[in-house]
């Protein structure tokens, strides 16, 4: 069964191994294909951002964070971003971590997301 929960130091290494097929591939996210380990998980944990795992069996299957997506009077929308793991694609990882967004953000008092870009050609996530 999947769990979901805020990420912990030591899951930096299984964060990793998920962001970096991800940032390599640049199919997904608007970011350089080159970033280092220490630039990725820089950009993950950055602040403002709340970053959680999605587990099971205590291997990290995907990982989201979750942030305001503006500042100001903006700051009652919420933005997250997710990556699933290419061994646990197909298995609902994406699904679960979207609804578990969804209730934390309600939890911590936004009243909105906004989901800014999706890259066309993903099309699991446009399908999500």
């Amino acid at each position: 069964m999947i769990s979901i929960r805020q990420a912990k130091a030591e899951d930096d290494v299984g964060i990793w191994s998920i962001l970096e097929p991800m940032i390599r591939a640049g199919e997904t996210y608007a970011l350089p294909r080159s970033l280092s380990r220490e630039e990725a998980l820089a950009y993950w944990h950055a602040t403002g951002n709340t970053v959680f795992v999605a587990e099971e069996d205590g291997l990290i299957l995907g990982t989201y964070i979750l942030r305001a997506n503006q500042q100001g009077g903006g700051s009652h929308v919420s933005n997250c971003g997710y990556v699933t793991a290419p061994f646990a694609t197909g298995r609902g990882v994406a699904s679960a971590m979207c609804r578990d967004s969804l209730m934390r953000a309600a939890a911590a008092g936004f009243r909105a997301m906004q989901f800014n870009f999706v890259v066309s050609g993903n099309e699991r996530a446009v399908n999500l």
